[in-house]
């Protein structure tokens, strides 16, 4: 038997550079696109000085765009709420940077506090509210970029939150 490791016999793949996936400037997937809303959340430089609240309307801010998305930051003051929407043809990924929101769709109602991320695809309808007594922040990536955003009149999940 062969004492050489696998490896060893193989080579290093990290040698065979037409072997590696090259990294992307911009995300293409869904997974790239959490973890391009990880990356914004952790670095706070990159977004807590444009945050404002505006008491009589959610405030928003286009924070980037790249071929074919858009990210967006939203604050929410308490009572503030989307209402019963959904993003027309885009997905997205909805991840709270600062404080709590409750995300309530026709099955359940969700309590998200800071690090939460939801994913959704198009036809996903749901209501955000901040139902909290403080402030919150949040992130939105949409692909493709948020072109149609339709309201709905139907009630949501009853306010019963569920971890």
């Amino acid at each position: 038997m062969n004492s050489d490791s696998d490896l060893q016999i193989a080579g290093d793949i990290l040698e065979v550079p037409h072997l590696l996936q090259p990294p992307r400037e911009h995300p293409a997937t869904v997974s790239e696109f959490v973890g391009l809303a990880r990356s914004i959340a952790a670095d706070r430089s990159q977004w807590e000085h444009l945050v404002q609240y505006d008491a009589t309307s959610r405030w928003y801010h286009r924070l980037r765009t790249g071929p074919g998305y858009e990210v967006w930051l939203l604050s929410w003051v308490p009572g503030q709420g989307s209402g019963l929407h959904d993003h027309g043809r885009s997905s997205g990924v909805l991840t709270v940077l600062e404080g709590a929101l409750t995300e309530r769709t026709e099955r359940d109602t969700r309590a998200l506090g800071a690090g939460s991320q939801r994913v959704f695809a198009p036809g996903y309808i749901h209501e955000v509210v901040n139902d909290s007594l403080e402030p919150a922040v949040s992130l939105h990536v949409y692909y493709p970029g948020l072109t149609d955003m339709p309201m709905h009149s139907a009630q949501c999940a009853p306010a019963v939150v569920t971890a």
